[in-house]
């Protein structure tokens, strides 16, 4: 009988992309490393070129350089979550794809609680350093958001970026009283572990779409 042959096809086929972790990655996840990790990388080296007295803007102008990243990345994560909503986003795909959206959705939410935590203690503190821990949090949690990619996925490259999200994390930890130490670190790893797994994502959501 043709109609259980094609349940019994459709339910191996199920079984199978759950295995191999398939579906595509949304839209947004790509576009929030890749931007996010070129823009704030930028911003990084922005503040390296002043370190070194390459760069010499008056403060509005600063301000406004810096307020400017924020603004286009909001504008280009904008664009990406409708696009999702309009494509049908993490709401597609088997169940492997859609953990791996919750996974990162989850992340986001830690992140975001993180901030606030080291923004108000810092502020409390006025101790600027305070404030630098949270970078630290947020690569331990990317690390572990890529490490369950990995599990699901099996993707070398996925592992690689949650090895490098844990060290990255834990040098930035104990060099927060270093600052162009621990801007360098910043820097290179917003375009390694940011920017370049967004780029890949970015190509696999456009190859699927």
């Amino acid at each position: 009988m043709p109609e259980p042959r094609a349940s019994a096809e459709a339910d191996l086929a199920f079984l199978r992309s759950i295995v191999e972790g398939g579906g595509r990655p949304p839209m947004t996840l790509a576009v929030c490393y890749l931007a996010g990790g070129l823009l704030y990388g930028l911003q990084c080296l922005f503040h390296v070129g002043q370190a070194f007295g390459l760069i010499r803007w008056p403060d509005p102008a600063n301000l406004l350089f810096v307020v400017g990243i924020s603004a286009t990345f909001l504008a280009i994560l904008t664009w990406a979550i409708l696009k999702d909503r309009k494509d049908g986003g993490a709401n597609r795909g088997p169940v492997a794809g859609r953990t791996l959206n919750a996974a990162f959705s989850a992340t986001g939410m830690a992140n975001t609680a993180v901030i606030i935590v080291f923004a108000v203690g810092a502020w409390r503190d006025q101790d600027f350093a305070v404030w630098l821990y949270y970078a630290s949090i947020v690569f331990a949690l990317q690390a572990a958001a890529w490490f369950v990619a990995w599990t699901l996925k099996k993707r070398g490259w996925m592992l690689a970026t949650a090895l490098g999200g844990w060290v990255t994390a834990v040098a930035l930890g104990v060099t927060v009283r270093e600052p162009m130490i621990y801007l360098g670190i910043c820097t290179v790893a917003l375009f390694l572990l940011f920017a370049l797994p967004g780029w890949i994502l970015f190509q696999d959501a456009r190859r699927a779409g």
